[in-house]
């Protein structure tokens, strides 16, 4: 694992406390309020975030993700996080190495790369779909837009980001991310 305070884990921590703080924060009457997301409400949202953990998951035991069923999401999130938590926790299992989209790559690069990035994003749009705190982590925020300026044509493909938004003049680093993922702030 890397060393410093900024290391995966710590960095995956406080962007899964802000998901979580939104989850428990979401008024009873907003879960299903549209959100950013073409398409998708706040608990699609959510229920989007607690897949792609289980599928960035299935990558380190070898087992087939199982999407999201009945289950209360905060529950299913839950439980997602601390799986993922605990498995950056153990430096062999962190460091193993894992075949998918981004070739092969410890999964705690893969946690750092693309599980921060997609649970940062969602949960600004989770906060804007349900009337919350839309502040992110600012470390986070830095780390997820090196990641995705690279793949920025790939990521643009069906079913992933929507197209780039010029964002205003003097914009803050958290405006310059959303809009890069064409989010309208």
């Amino acid at each position: 694992m890397a060393d410093g305070e900024d290391d995966v884990l710590s960095r995956y921590r406080r962007v899964a406390e802000g998901f979580t703080a939104r989850l428990a924060d979401c008024p009873p009457d907003r879960w299903a309020s549209p959100s950013p997301c073409t398409e998708w409400t706040a608990v699609d949202v959510a229920r989007h975030v607690v897949d792609t953990h289980r599928r960035v998951m299935s990558t380190l035991d070898g087992s087939e993700p199982t999407p999201m069923g009945p289950e209360d999401v905060q529950d299913a999130w839950a439980a997602a996080t601390a799986t993922v938590q605990d498995a950056l926790a153990d430096e062999e299992r962190a460091s193993t190495v894992i075949s998918g989209m981004f070739g092969e790559q410890p999964f705690e690069r893969l946690v750092d790369r693309l599980l921060c990035a997609d649970t940062l994003v969602h949960t600004w749009d989770f906060a804007r779909a349900t009337g919350q705190d839309e502040r992110l982590d600012a470390g986070a925020v830095d780390a997820a837009f090196e990641f995705l300026q690279p793949i920025d044509e790939a990521m643009r493909r069906p079913g992933g980001m929507g197209p780039k938004i010029e964002p205003p003049k003097g914009a803050d680093a958290q405006t310059r991310l959303l809009c890069f993922v064409g989010r309208a702030v």
